[in-house]
């Protein structure tokens, strides 16, 4: 009899362990995600901060290019939006729509020599190019991260437990069809 209670009590705990092991991992791929969107969060609000310098500046030239110069400020505004709501879904949206307009941005410059030559539309641009850099880094390791914490919540029996303490999916950060594309280098020379 005392060899049972022995063996159960010992089971018991063993379990307990296991499922307060799993919680805790958890917790650490919770606070994962939560540090790789900061990350992002940190470089998009650096770029949010730059890009009204390099619009003025671009302003200064570029008189005749009003529409590129408005769709890149709506842009901006809705990865500020988003970004400041946490909204994944919406912040993919507002990126691709941010990364066309500044592509486009950048080209259109082309066509204003004494733009190109301004140091700090050049400085600027740096800026933004190395930026965007690091978002797509940040969004390649936050995408990592989720896809391990979603994994977790998935595979038992470590989803009985998540779903015990309410650990759930996270979502990705995914962007439109039109960013995925090839970009067709044939009308980037002839525009």
């Amino acid at each position: 009899m005392a060899v049972t209670i022995f063996v159960i009590t010992g089971v018991v705990l063993a379990l307990v362990l296991y499922v307060i092991l799993i919680y805790n991992n958890f917790v650490r791929l919770k606070h994962n995600v939560s540090q790789a969107w900061s990350n992002i969060d940190v470089l998009l609000k650096q770029r949010h901060d730059e890009l009204p310098k390099l619009v003025e500046t671009c302003k200064q030239y570029m008189k005749h290019e009003r529409e590129v110069l408005e769709k890149v400020t709506q842009a901006r505004a809705a990865v500020g939006k988003a970004r400041e709501a946490g909204d994944v879904a919406a912040l993919g949206a507002a990126e691709t729509r941010m990364r066309v307009g500044l592509a486009n941005l950048f080209a259109v410059a082309e066509n204003y020599p004494e733009l190109r030559a301004n140091e700090n539309f050049q400085h600027l641009q740096n800026r933004i190019s190395q930026l965007e850099a690091q978002i797509a880094d940040r969004r390649e390791y936050y995408n990592d991260s989720v896809n391990i914490n979603n994994v977790r919540v998935e595979q038992f029996p470590d989803g009985i437990v998540a779903r015990l303490f309410r650990f759930g999916l996270r979502p990705l950060l995914t962007f439109e069809e039109s960013e995925l594309k090839d970009v067709n280098v044939k009308a980037l020379f002839n525009s």
